[in-house]
């Protein structure tokens, strides 16, 4: 590669700066009012972000007319694309019925009975607004079951804003998580499951089978059989966060990969777009919230059952989340981490791919080298996150992934022998 890296992201600072005035308007506007530009940090990057304006297809097109196959897929959350007409149809007419009701409906009932049927492990299930609700309720309802105060949970694991974990040994790097004990364990190490299962005091596990926000770092079969073995030996419920990776299969990651929780968490792409979380299990342990069975826990939530989302998660789970396209799009994912890893490692390009299905993540043994991948990919019009992260959504196709390659192909036959050594 260049033999000045820090020179080469200046070069691509500067030219990306050129080409998006308006966007860097805005940057200027929302600082103003935004503490850093942003109310979702993860959106941002360097020099400024571009601010989208619409969306067409698989494409975003933001306020300078730049216009970018969309790999991000909203973080997973954009699964089905930009505007799946079964949501948009199940809105407008949700839109007649009133949209602020304080009482139950039907809907919620049939979202509820769908969900219970498609995921296995749930015989019952609860909403929220978000997949961090969603785990921060699991979560509560563990320490109720069982009568213990302690969490485990592992290094890079990320369960939404209030629940995220760094290195093995910076466990506090998260002053925003809530404050319960914490014990953090080595993701995908069966011999570190020794030291988590010492603590007696452990209620619960929580764990992506593939780590999300973590770099999609899928953990072996062995891993979570053993973890599962170990729940259940000591008597700690097994929470499966399955915000993200419930896209990998018809019944989400623990079917694919055969390891069920006692809870799981959903979120994402099953609120069509909207904003949506649940968390469901088994029927003993969401009793804690029936008051018939005894149960004393109560949930809050005004939003919990709202028209609009309740009408567009029916309509994913009825008409656009077929066991046929999340079958297409997760292959098309494993196809393109091959492709991709194939061009680095034929080039010798200090760059890989992880993940699993259409869940992907780009990796770099110098950041700097990521950051000019970015850039350069946002040059020719292709767009995933800044730290790597992509989500294939159901508009993606194999022209798509494709162009994607063959940018990736090119980009290392630019570069220079440095990045090699």
């Amino acid at each position: 590669m260049t033999a000045d890296l820090d020179q080469a992201v200046r070069a691509a600072h500067e030219r990306y700066a050129r080409t998006h005035p308006r966007s860097a308007r805005a940057q200027q506007r929302a600082l103003a009012v935004l503490p850093g530009g942003n109310t979702r940090s993860v959106l941002h990057f360097e020099p400024f972000p571009f601010r989208a304006e619409r969306a067409e297809g698989a494409e975003l097109v933001d306020i300078d007319g730049h216009r970018y196959v969309d790999f991000c897929g909203n973080y997973s959350a954009g699964l089905l694309g930009h505007e799946p007409e079964a949501v948009r149809a199940a809105l407008r007419a949700a839109l007649d019925d009133g949209m602020a009701i304080g009482a139950t409906r039907e809907q919620e009932i049939d979202l509820a009975e769908r969900i219970c049927r498609r995921f296995p492990g749930i015989d019952q299930v609860r909403f929220t607004n978000s997949g961090t609700e969603a785990n921060l309720m699991a979560v509560g309802l563990a320490l109720h079951h069982t009568g213990r105060r302690t969490v485990g949970v592992f290094d890079h694991g990320y369960h939404g804003g209030l629940l995220a974990f760094g290195e093995l040994d910076a466990p506090e790097s998260h002053p925003l998580n809530v404050p319960h004990p914490f014990r953090l364990a080595p993701f995908d190490d069966v011999s570190g499951l020794d030291e988590l299962f010492a603590e007696p005091d452990l209620a619960c596990v929580l764990v992506e089978m593939v780590q999300g926000s973590g770099g999609c770092r899928p953990a072996s079969p062995v891993f979570l059989a053993e973890l599962r073995r170990r729940c259940t030996e000591h008597g700690a419920l097994l929470i499966v966060d399955e915000v993200m990776t419930s896209r990998l299969s018809p019944g989400g990651a623990q079917e694919l990969l055969g390891v069920v929780g006692d809870l799981t968490t959903l979120g994402k792409y099953l609120g069509g777009g909207l904003s949506f979380g649940a968390f469901g299990g088994r029927r003993d342990i969401m009793a804690a919230f029936d008051p018939a069975a005894g149960g004393r826990l109560t949930q809050a939530g005004t939003f919990n059952n709202n028209a609009m989302t309740m009408a567009a998660a029916l309509a994913v789970m009825d008409a656009e989340l077929t066991d046929a396209r999340l079958s297409d799009v997760n292959e098309r994912g494993d196809r393109l981490r091959v492709e991709l890893n194939d061009r680095f490692g034929a080039a010798g390009i200090p760059l890989w791919v992880t993940g699993l299905g259409s869940m992907l993540a780009f990796h770099s043994a110098d950041d700097r080298i990521l950051e000019l991948f970015f850039h350069d990919a946002l040059e020719h019009g292709l767009y995933f996150a800044r730290r790597g992260f992509m989500a294939l959504s159901m508009e993606i196709t194999d022209a798509h992934t494709a162009a994607l390659v063959d940018f990736a192909s090119d980009w290392c036959s630019s570069q220079t022998g440095s990045a090699r050594s």
